[in-house]
């Protein structure tokens, strides 16, 4: 469809968590392909994809299967979360106050925001890392900021560079990487690149696993880059463009990583193993990369400069922050982030790995919660007034109800972890794999969907229609499109 009113508007986006009004919408569906797969075509992807052969001893067909099995999965629910943002037109993490309550929301906030500063700081640090590998009198630390000025900007000028940039990067990208794969497979390729490793159950899971958690991580922040597009464009065609954007752009990323780490000589890092198995386009790709690193980056900023503003209006209801507010967090944010992503650069990616681990364990029994409560319990419909009230109107500050699934969600899992700090017995059983997201999920929902429909109350069901939310009642409601 064409673009309306919201073309013109300037670049520098100026809502924050506030809703977009029809007014303010803009862009084609079209755009969240273009979005999730130019983000995907980058070094963190790259590097977890390598650890299939390197770190679960599968080989390369094995590695390929299970990410097909994973991102498959995973990007499902990825991209049910998107297609709520037009719907809504508000950002994912507030639009949880209508499942939780205003208070009850506030720790998967705060969860989320300590996600998106891990992401951030680790992405500055592969950021170094390439730029130290483009220009070795470049230390890493030095390397560490430019790469974060670079995303600190991308983020205060807001949505609609975000979605510029990446339009580029998927076609840019997508090239390069076909290029490097290219360039790999008709170089003098090692005599045991396709039977180094095999197959062995727990490394698989292991490896499923790691495709299926990278989408869910998106969960939290996924339908902020839907929620300025025409509500018109429907739920099904929101879902589509993700769900193929983010599935094959992070697909292609993690092959490349696996066949990086079986060209490469064993036990190089996965970047420098980029540079060297890539020949004459090793340079290239490696600055290609730090592009990608503080183009994509900037997500990360802007995921968690949103869930801080939301934590903080959730005490302040009747602050509806600019773009002020989030220019200002935003360079908080760059100096902590990158103080601290310094101070640990030797190991920080495996610290990161090990954090995201432990908090997806808290974030999977939410996208359950959100994903039943969306879909079958409220269909889209919610009363937006009562989500920016302190008192959280028609939902309360907690919902019993979410609570005790949310609850329920975490404890399940816990002898499916598989951590550094925990193995619990299944997972051991399993030699390692975790399934922890996958008991999550399954255990949730369903706990979810029988203590709502115990409720007596019309709106905790969802009965409610949007003509009587919006003529009745007084109070702005968002109904889906199908």
């Amino acid at each position: 469809m064409a673009d309306i009113p919201g073309q013109t508007a300037p670049m520098l986006e100026q809502h924050t968590i506030g809703f977009v009004p029809a007014s303010d919408r803009h862009g084609k569906v079209r755009d969240l392909f273009t979005l999730w797969f130019g983000t995907n075509i980058a070094p963190l992807p790259i590097v977890t994809g390598a650890l299939g052969p390197s770190l679960f001893g599968l080989n390369l067909w094995w590695s390929l299967i299970a990410f097909v099995v994973g991102h498959v999965i995973g990007g499902a629910l990825m991209a049910l979360h998107s297609a709520q943002g037009p719907q809504m037109g508000i950002p994912q993490m507030i639009q949880s106050r209508g499942q939780f309550g205003t208070i009850g929301a506030l720790i998967i906030v705060l969860i989320a925001a300590v996600m998106y500063l891990g992401f951030f700081a680790s992405n500055i640090v592969l950021a170094g890392q390439s730029i130290h590998g483009i220009v070795g009198g470049i230390p890493v630390n030095v390397g560490i900021i430019p790469g974060a000025v670079g995303s600190a900007i991308i983020c205060i000028i807001g949505y609609r560079l975000i979605h510029f940039l990446n339009r580029i990067g998927t076609w840019v990208l997508g090239v390069a990487i076909v290029a490097g794969f290219v360039a790999i497979l008709i170089s003098d390729l090692p005599a045991d690149f396709l039977t180094r490793g095999g197959f062995n159950f727990a490394g698989w899971l292991a490896t499923v696993s790691l495709g299926a958690l990278w989408q869910i991580a998106f969960a939290p922040y996924v339908s902020d880059y839907s929620r300025y597009l025409p509500k018109d464009v429907g739920v099904a065609a929101t879902f589509w463009t993700t769900y193929l954007g983010c599935v094959l752009g992070s697909f292609l990323a993690f092959a490349f990583g696996a066949v990086v780490a079986l060209a490469a000589p064993v036990g190089m890092d996965t970047m420098d193993g980029v540079k060297t198995t890539t020949g004459a386009l090793g340079t290239t790709m490696l600055v290609l990369f730090v592009l990608s690193v503080i183009s994509h980056n900037a997500l990360n900023l802007y995921g968690a400069v949103l869930s801080i503003i939301t934590s903080v209006q959730t005490f302040r209801a009747r602050w509806i922050p600019t773009a002020q507010a989030r220019v200002v967090l935003s360079v908080v944010i760059l100096i902590g982030a990158s103080v601290v992503a310094i101070a640990l650069s030797a190991d920080f990616v495996s610290h990161f790995v090990n954090l995201v681990v432990a908090l997806l364990v808290v974030l999977v029994p939410w996208t359950a919660i959100n994903l039943i409560d969306f879909y079958i319990v409220h269909k889209g419909v919610y009363d937006l007034e009562s989500i920016f009230r302190f008192d959280g109107g028609i939902y309360g500050r907690y919902n019993r109800a979410a609570v005790i699934a949310y609850v329920a969600g975490i404890v399940v899992q816990i002898p499916f972890m598989a951590t550094s700090l925990y193995t619990g017995p299944v997972a051991d059983h399993l030699g390692g794999a975790d399934l922890s997201w996958l008991a999550g999920l399954i255990v949730t929902g369903p706990i979810y969907l029988l203590l709502v429909s115990r409720s007596t109350g019309p709106i905790t069901l969802g009965l409610r229609t949007g003509a009587e939310n919006s003529g009745h009642t007084g109070h702005l409601a968002t109904q889906p499109q199908e």
